[in-house]
């Protein structure tokens, strides 16, 4: 069973710069590709970025592209989210996922495992 753990989330000033982490742990563990995703109070769960590990592409979101960036550690088995310029709109709880096999990674359903979510606050 594939488990993930995000860290890394807290409070930032507007403009400020957070990174947050991802670990996954489980024996074998194999993935097509890890993805961000967040959900702020009162709004669905929407995607923020996605990597495949194989080869590297990424993905993002509009609202986050040139100020986010995401990467792995393969030997570590870990992601991360790289969050610079910082907007009180950008608070929420942020989410990795993975997927097992080929699907379209900017879809949260085509993911296959979650972690329990991190809190990202960003006061004005």
């Amino acid at each position: 069973q594939v488990q993930l753990v995000e860290s890394g989330g807290g409070l930032v000033q507007s403009g400020g710069s957070l990174r947050l982490s991802c670990t996954a742990s489980g024996r074998d563990f194999i993935t097509y590709a890890m993805g961000w995703f967040r959900q702020a109070p009162g709004k669905e769960r929407e995607f923020v970025a996605a990597l495949r590990w194989s080869g590297g592409y990424s993905t993002y979101a509009d609202s986050v592209k040139g100020r986010y960036t995401i990467s792995r550690e393969n030997v570590k088995n870990t992601m991360y989210l790289q969050m610079n310029s910082l907007k009180p709109e950008d608070a929420a709880v942020y989410y990795c996922a993975a997927i097992d096999t080929i699907g379209d990674i900017r879809s949260s359903g085509a993911y296959d495992h979650w972690g329990q979510g991190t809190q990202v606050t960003v006061s004005s």
